[in-house]
């Protein structure tokens, strides 16, 4: 099944200090959703219970925005103070005129006061918006968690491992990241802007208007620019994942590269996609970068108007000489908050995008619900009977149809026949990991769908030929099979899997730590220990998908002896593709195309010279099996 990589995320850029760096988030190319609105009322829809804190930070952003937006005018103030003494005295020689540095020092503990309060509010907005954010995003991930154990197994085959990864993992992060940090922004950037413009309005509306001229500029370079931009973004996005999916399929593929000698045609490869790679993405960072030089040249323009229109003002004592400098830093403000808007407006539209693929999981089907008991299936001989059961994958294409089998109590049946042939499909069935379109599935005369499914698959062992093994010690892997395993019961199933000689050879020996996917042992090693845990589960039913396919013809033979102890008194069936595992089965079962065509024992089918027998004869060509059938 393959993966498919992370998902894409809109790019965060924040606008430098510059005067007049202009909406650079829009360089980047964000992923939308598509129920903006729906989408955003469910996701802050998990803020309800956190509304007074919401007040709370909503209080604290405001005041600190406006402390620091007033910090600019204190600092003028101070300095008109000094430029008035010093010209007063050394100027014009004003006898007894003097610096007011005790004015000074009263507007710098002011402007301390004011920085100190600002940080302060700044700080519980954050830390507040911090601790709901998590606690949002929490209970999400719970919910989405809670939501993928009630799935079918049919969710899980029609989506992408990887898909199901990155909305778990790179959509929730995205999620966690865009509320902690933009929301607060979105807040103070608006204050900010409003703020700066009611300051600036207070000193000069000619000046506010001189300013504000170079707003339309700014629009127009950013936006043809942006335009041009988000062309060569998606092409290195492109390029990107074209140089990624190569990197790991000569990685994950290293041994074949080598053996066939193509070490030079995948160096051939990369040095081709990481040129156009490279070439885009220099054509992408060119076209961003060239933003800002841009933005100095109109900002440089707003300087010049600022400071010329601000000389003619003093020298006509409209305003003060501090006001000059306090009037330059809110400018140099003014455009910050329209930088950090449009960035934030791609964060929150990613966010939201990723939101809505979460929403998408807890919208999805869940399994049945369970019967109302708590009474656990009595299954007491293993009799299992398939009585008209009919079932499909898709509605327009019918697999099973009208199957009937009749499993008596402690026999080994055994199911063979092509790929696509329904062998798999039988078991998903009688595991309920899929419901009957039409039938039953009976167990002792219980129909499995009367049954809860943890209970009934708690006395169905099953071993797939995939094997799965999750990080942790050997011990652990074989305990997952029982709860409450005792070490001598451990040890005991995997002497009966014959596991525990190469165990005890391993370093640390049943304490060896399996990294993810048990890749530091063989498959025939992981598909011993993965026997070894059913055999531990010890259960009523026992369910084998060529469960020995992985392992070498010595280790067979002594496991499938196992096996046959393991069977005794249980109904067993074993799923095989080798016919040679599967001769003294009690029953044999033929599919094709999702019907029973044949059973019976080994030796009864190649005598019909049916389906079996030519199934038998295209695995053993040239051997005797004219002879075997009659015997």
């Amino acid at each position: 099944m393959s993966a498919h990589g992370p998902m894409g995320q809109g790019r965060r850029q924040q606008g430098r200090g510059g005067w007049g760096g202009g909406p650079m988030g829009l360089a980047m190319p964000v992923e939308k959703a598509r129920d903006v609105k729906g989408t955003a009322l469910r996701l802050l829809g998990y803020f309800r219970a956190y509304i007074p804190l919401l007040a709370v930070i909503l209080v604290a952003a405001i005041a600190a925005t406006i402390f620091a937006i007033w910090s600019p005018k204190i600092l003028g103030n101070a300095t008109t103070v000094l430029f008035q003494g010093f010209i007063a005295k050394y100027y014009y020689h004003v006898r007894g005129a003097s610096i007011d540095f005790t004015r000074i020092m009263q507007l710098m503990l002011e402007l301390v006061a004011l920085y100190v309060v600002s940080s302060g509010f700044t700080w519980i907005q954050q830390y507040l918006m911090a601790g709901i954010a998590q606690r949002a995003v929490y209970e999400i991930r719970r919910q989405v968690m809670a939501k993928l154990t009630r799935l079918p197994v049919r969710f899980f085959d029609s989506h992408p491992h990887g898909e199901v990864m990155s909305r778990f993992v790179n959509d929730f992060d995205n999620i966690s990241t865009t509320l902690q940090q933009s929301m607060t922004q979105l807040v103070t950037s608006v204050v900010t802007f409003v703020g700066v413009v009611i300051m600036m309005l207070t000193i000069s509306p000619l000046m506010t208007l001189a300013v504000a001229l170079t707003l339309p500029l700014s629009f127009v370079v950013t936006t043809v620019i942006a335009k041009r931009s988000q062309t060569y973004f998606l092409q290195r996005q492109e390029r990107l994942g074209e140089l990624n999916g190569h990197i790991e399929e000569m990685f994950t593929g290293h041994l074949i590269v080598r053996a066939f000698g193509h070490e030079q045609r995948a160096l051939d490869d990369f040095n081709s996609m990481n040129d156009q790679l490279a070439e885009s993405t220099w054509k992408a960072q060119f076209a961003t970068g060239i933003i800002m030089p841009l933005m100095n040249v109109i900002g440089n323009i707003g300087y010049v108007l600022v400071s010329v229109i601000g000389g003619i003002l003093v020298v006509q004592r409209s305003i003060q000489i501090g006001d000059i400098q306090a009037f330059i830093q809110y400018a140099r403000q003014f455009s910050q908050p329209i930088t950090q808007l449009a960035s934030i407006s791609n964060s929150i539209q990613s966010a939201l995008a990723s939101a809505e693929r979460v929403f998408e999981i807890l919208d999805e089907t869940e399994e049945p619900a369970d019967p109302d008991t708590e009474e656990s299936p009595q299954i007491a001989d293993g009799r299992v009977v398939f009585d008209g059961v009919a079932f499909r994958y898709e509605q327009d294409h019918p697999l099973i149809d009208d199957m009937n089998i009749e499993v008596q109590s402690g026999e080994t049946v055994a199911i063979v026949g092509p790929t696509g042939a329904g062998k798999t499909t039988l078991v998903n069935l009688l595991m309920r990991f899929y419901d009957v379109d039409r039938g039953r599935i009976l167990i002792d005369g219980q129909d499995i769908r009367s049954l809860a499914r943890a209970s009934l698959r708690r006395r169905l062992g099953m071993v797939l030929q995939d094997t799965w093994l999750f990080h942790g010690t050997i011990r652990d892997n074989i305990a997952y099979g029982r709860e409450g395993a005792t070490v001598e019961q451990t040890e005991a199933a995997a002497r009966s899997a014959h596991a525990h000689h190469f165990i005890r050879t391993l370093p640390h020996g049943y304490d060896t730590e399996l990294n993810e996917e048990g890749s530091n042992i063989s498959q025939g090693q992981r598909q011993l220990l993965t026997i070894a845990r059913a055999i531990l589960a010890d259960p009523e039913v026992l369910i084998l998908d060529e469960a020995t396919s992985s392992v070498d013809t010595r280790t067979e033979m002594a496991i499938q002896e196992a096996m046959r102890r393991l069977m005794q008194g249980r109904t067993s069936f074993v799923i095989a593709h080798r016919l040679s595992t599967i001769r003294g089965a009690d029953h044999i079962l033929v599919m094709q195309h999702g019907h029973v065509v044949e059973q019976g024992r080994h030796e009864e089918l190649l005598r019909r010279r049916g389906a079996y027998y030519e199934l038998y004869q295209s695995q053993f060509a040239g051997q005797d099996v004219e002879g075997e059938s009659a015997s």
